[in-house]
């Protein structure tokens, strides 16, 4: 049985370790950087936007490794196969890039060298702003979206690691958040629709070991009209307490065990299968976009394979009602970092 946390407490006690390991469908913890036992060198901070559309996707990354900032925009052109991507890298943020304590509050800047980026969480939005002089052979980078806040569940995760009790994964994933608003690159526009169109924020805290494979599915989309959508993966820590596995249909959270995934690592163009212990939940994507990452800085390494696809299979809610995936766009990952 995973462990389950209702109640409202900090997410570290006076040592710096985790004071109840296990899942939440909402924001239960209160997560302060002033309480991390661990060295400011091991803090790992950071809110990645994933809007995804049919033919498009844009994402966004703001990031603090402690001795290293990632500031990212990726633009994914599902037709052309095309990929342009400008990252910021700025060195030793500590925190200064002030990411917010909450994933519901705030408000996270960094500027620099014609490079603008904002995430704003407002009352009923999230904001995506950002402005890039050069994004694209010389054409600008515009970016305003609202993403529609709903009284949904979520999935959220707080993750020790056996031996090292300093360390922890706290993380919370929101996904099926309608998207309105336009991207621009010099002339060309790229517009989401909040009726169709869905966005997952990957909101995480923590202090992780040096090494690390990890394993995340996302999907946003419609069944039958209502929002319908999936967290699935594994790779941090012990997780004994409970998995991050969970499908989200009509706002409402049904929480899975472990799954696995089925990758061939010779060719990841090949259909990647997904597998519940509880035989509740079976799935194929099909992959159309392999975006490589390839980050290699000697110490600092982020090397792996986001692939997007479309999936299929069924899923078993809570009450027992199947449903029928019929063929959705979302994506899954194998990373292998060293931080």
């Amino acid at each position: 049985m995973e462990h389950k946390v209702t109640e409202k407490k900090p997410l570290l006690d006076e040592r710096g370790h985790l004071t109840d390991p296990g899942y939440a469908t909402s924001e239960v913890f209160d997560y302060e950087r002033s309480m991390i036992a661990a060295s400011k060198w091991r803090i790992k901070e950071w809110d990645y936007y994933c809007c995804l559309t049919e033919s498009f996707a844009f994402t966004f990354t703001i990031a603090d490794l402690g001795y290293l900032g990632l500031v990212t925009v990726d633009y994914l052109d599902f037709r052309t196969k095309k990929e342009i991507k400008k990252t910021k890298m700025p060195l030793f943020p500590f925190g200064k890039l002030g990411l917010p304590h909450s994933a519901d509050e705030g408000e996270v800047t960094y500027e620099a060298n014609g490079f603008f980026m904002r995430f704003t969480s407002e009352e009923d939005f999230r904001r995506i702003e950002v402005k890039i002089e050069d994004f694209s052979q010389g054409n600008p980078l515009e970016v305003n979206l609202k993403l529609h806040k709903k009284d949904d569940d979520r999935m959220v995760i707080a993750t020790p690691w056996k031996k090292k009790h300093k360390a922890f994964y706290y993380n919370q994933k929101i996904n099926c958040q309608p998207i309105e608003g336009i991207v621009s690159i010099g002339k060309a526009q790229f517009h989401y629709n909040p009726i169709k169109h869905f966005a997952v924020l990957d909101w995480g805290r923590g202090v992780w070991t040096y090494k690390n494979t990890w394993y995340w599915g996302s999907l946003s989309g419609l069944i039958d009209g209502k929002r319908f959508g999936f967290n699935i993966g594994y790779g941090f820590g012990d997780t004994s307490e409970a998995s991050e596995n969970m499908v989200f249909y009509d706002g409402k959270a049904h929480k899975l065990g472990h799954i696995e995934f089925e990758i061939d690592d010779d060719d990841y163009m090949k259909p990647w299968r997904f597998t519940s212990d509880d035989n509740r939940f079976e799935c194929v994507m099909t992959p159309v976009f392999d975006r490589k990452d390839d980050l290699n800085l000697w110490v600092i390494k982020n090397i792996g394979h986001q692939v997007f696809g479309y999936f299929n299979g069924r899923v078993k809610l809570d009450s027992g009602k199947v449903l029928e995936i019929p063929g959705l766009l979302g994506f899954a990952e194998k990373i292998t970092n060293h931080y």
